[in-house]
């Protein structure tokens, strides 16, 4: 190795290790505040501060932050204190809001204490006022001028690193675009065209994502911290943005706010050109999917009853066609794992990634048929045989929710006899990954379903009237599953069942309670005495 050669390893590595040393200052405490708008509320509980000590994972960059509103030239502090790790702070010694006009001011920085003050700064040509904190912001220039000689030569790599890739793609895009096949046979074209809608309510607002929660083909979930609430924020990578334009289409439809249906709170595009993102957020539920639950806990009667019953009515609202106010819509890849669980058990309908709504006049858009998950296709969707009208993409789903009702039967505890463990839908029959080959002999040519235990059909909330209880259920699961698609039961019709299940449960309870009582308010005659 020459020593011009060695020259140039050494200063190159001198600059990266003064960049990290200078780039990594961790934060040891921040300040603390929290506004409260009921200071003078009872037990004395108004504004806390002091300082925070941060604490976090070792291998996590800590950070300080501030959020304020100006009202009128009035600034009012809303919170201050530890921030998780975050790129967008990295290397902030000072905290200074940039972004035009936010809702809310937010800010973050490295450093102890490095947010007791903060600025607004916005990236414009003429700067306005700072707020009146009274503090001037003042430039670190050695830091300053040491990042710039230090940073320089990574930056010349980058710089070339990036030309090359723009020269690379503008190659590449100078020949059209393909359509590309995908597993469920509908084509995407790899282009993007028109801009991203702006999200309806996240404006400017901190969010933060916390915790990977799931992955699934289309993305991955995560649990996110907006402001003082969690969120589910789902993210489709680039390649997916038909998946992920179709589900915001239909969140946007007016009359799509239902207590089971999943709230849409906004959608984003994230990251840089190079790695977009595409962002949706939406309600949190801690206790999960349908899927996850089941596998850790049983259901009682009237869990069960609960859920069906909210899920079924979700559907049939998701179904409905109201004039002038909501089309129909046909879900197309319904299933335990698309049903989420809220903190009282019921249900909300999630992942409208492949869904299709039926408008008068309109084309339901991409309209192929052999969509969804494998294990929940109806026997003409892995026949490839469907009648593409309306009814039949909602007896589709019908008979998923049959396979759903089983699942939920499976786990209950009502009946006579033990709770299996948890399985999926002919998990039994065909395994955990079956092939659309596999599927196809045990669904079209044998004609199998899910297994119904003896002990289901014999349990009955009441003797009067007959075939209550989980006996009913089975029998509305097979009407749901049924190998001709328009012998299925609606989902309003499922919705009625079950409140009849229910209705049943209340009076077999008030009938036992009453003749109890009857037993006990009984008049006995008196016993003769032997004397």
């Amino acid at each position: 190795m020459g020593s011009a050669t060695r020259l140039a390893f050494s200063v190159l590595l001198i600059t990266c290790s003064s960049g990290a040393i200078l780039g990594h200052t961790q934060t040891q405490t921040c300040v603390l505040y929290s506004y409260s708008s009921s200071s003078s509320s009872v037990e004395g509980r108004g504004n806390i501060s002091g300082v925070e000590i941060c604490s976090g994972q070792k291998d996590k960059r800590q950070h300080c932050f501030a959020t304020w509103r100006n009202t009128s030239g009035q600034v009012t502090v809303v919170k201050q204190g530890c921030w998780l790790d975050d790129p967008s702070c990295y290397d902030r010694w000072e905290c200074v809001e940039r972004k035009e006009s936010p809702d809310v001011f937010f800010c973050c920085c490295e450093g102890s204490l490095c947010n007791q003050k903060f600025f607004y700064l916005p990236n414009s040509n003429h700067t306005p006022p700072l707020p009146p904190t009274n503090i001037p912001l003042t430039l670190r220039l050695p830091v300053v001028t040491a990042l710039m000689y230090s940073l320089l030569p990574i930056m010349a790599v980058a710089i070339i690193v990036l030309l090359s890739f723009w020269m690379y793609r503008h190659h590449k895009l100078a020949y059209p675009p393909v359509l590309v096949p995908t597993q469920h046979a509908f084509h995407i074209m790899v282009e993007e065209t028109g801009p991203l809608p702006p999200s309806p309510v996240l404006g400017q607002k901190p969010l933060q994502l916390l915790e990977l929660k799931a992955r699934g083909r289309f993305g991955c979930v995560w649990k996110a911290q907006l402001l003082s609430e969690h969120v589910a924020v789902k993210i489709f990578p680039a390649q997916e943005r038909q998946s992920w334009q179709n589900e915001f289409e239909i969140f946007s439809l007016s009359g799509m706010r239902h207590e089971n249906l999943l709230q849409f709170l906004g959608a984003e595009k994230r990251g840089s050109e190079l790695e977009t993102e595409l962002w949706l957020v939406t309600a949190y539920h801690h206790k999960g999917s349908l899927t996850d639950h089941l596998k850790a806990n049983v259901v009682s009667w009237s869990e069960l009853c609960r859920i069906a019953q909210s899920m079924s009515r979700g559907l049939a609202y998701l179904h409905e066609d109201i004039p002038a106010y909501k089309p129909a819509i046909a879900h197309r890849d319904f299933k335990s794992k698309n049903v989420l669980l809220k903190s009282n058990l019921t249900a909300c309908i999630a992942d409208f990634g492949l869904a299709l709504r039926f408008e008068a006049g309109k084309s339901p858009g991409d309209a192929h048929g052999q969509v969804g998950t494998r294990r929940y296709m109806a026997p003409e969707v892995l026949e490839g045989a469907i009648n593409f009208q309306r009814d039949s993409f909602l007896r589709i789903d019908m008979y998923a929710v049959g396979l759903v009702l089983w699942e939920l039967a499976s786990r209950c505890k009502a009946a006579d006899g033990p709770v299996d463990e948890y399985l999926l839908p002919f998990e039994e029959e065909a395994g955990q990954h079956p092939s659309l080959e596999d599927m196809q002999e045990v669904v079209v040519y044998k004609k199998l379903r899910p297994t119904i235990r003896e002990c289901w059909q014999k349990h009955a909330v009441s003797s009067l009237p007959p075939r209550q209880g989980l006996a009913l259920l089975c029998e509305t699961m097979e009407e749901c599953w049924d190998h001709e698609a328009e012998a299925r039961l609606s989902a309003g019709c499922v919705e009625e069942r079950v409140v009849q299940m229910q209705q049943s449960s209340v009076t077999a309870h008030e009938e036992i309670v009453t003749v109890v009582t009857m037993v006990t308010n009984v008049d006995y005659p008196p016993k003769e005495s032997s004397l």
